[in-house]
């Protein structure tokens, strides 16, 4: 290897091990959140949860797309969801072999605690940073998630 490409690869090699790092830790924290939104739910529910709370009303084929998952999948992880009385399913109005999943007014509460704590610790962790760098932070993490999901 050229010494000149030494720095450059130590720092990828910097970035994969705090990315491996970061991911552990956030599906731990996502187990974690689960249980703050109900003791039974599972860790790799809690984004599924988030992302119905963010969408309002959503069709499981729209879930499924979003998560890069089949429908037999997303099907399974809602009826969890809806038994334990965090969700309901109905039909589309405007196409009634589709569901909508939402958010139960139950669910909702839940998630919106359990989301309020996670907000807490993240304003917690990020407290004594400059608001500038966590803009900046916000910003490159926006940029690898962006270029995660192109590629």
């Amino acid at each position: 290897m050229d010494v000149r490409d030494a720095a450059p690869e130590d720092a990828y090699r910097s970035v994969e091990q705090e990315l491996a790092l970061l991911f552990r830790r956030a599906r731990a924290r996502a187990t974690e959140m689960a249980r703050e939104v109900h003791p039974e739910l599972e860790g790799s529910a809690y984004p599924l949860l988030a992302y119905i709370g963010g969408s309002g009303r959503v069709r499981l084929t729209d879930i499924g797309l979003h998560f890069g998952v089949g429908k037999g999948t997303v099907s399974r992880q809602i009826k969890t969801l809806e038994s334990l009385g965090l969700v309901s399913r109905e039909s589309d109005p405007l196409d009634g072999r589709v569901y909508l999943v939402s958010l139960t007014e139950e669910g909702d509460r839940r998630y919106t605690r359990a989301r309020e704590a996670r907000m807490g610790s993240i304003r917690s962790l990020l407290g004594a940073w400059e608001p500038a760098d966590v803009s900046a932070f916000a910003g490159l993490l926006h940029r690898f998630n962006e270029l995660m999901e192109s590629g």
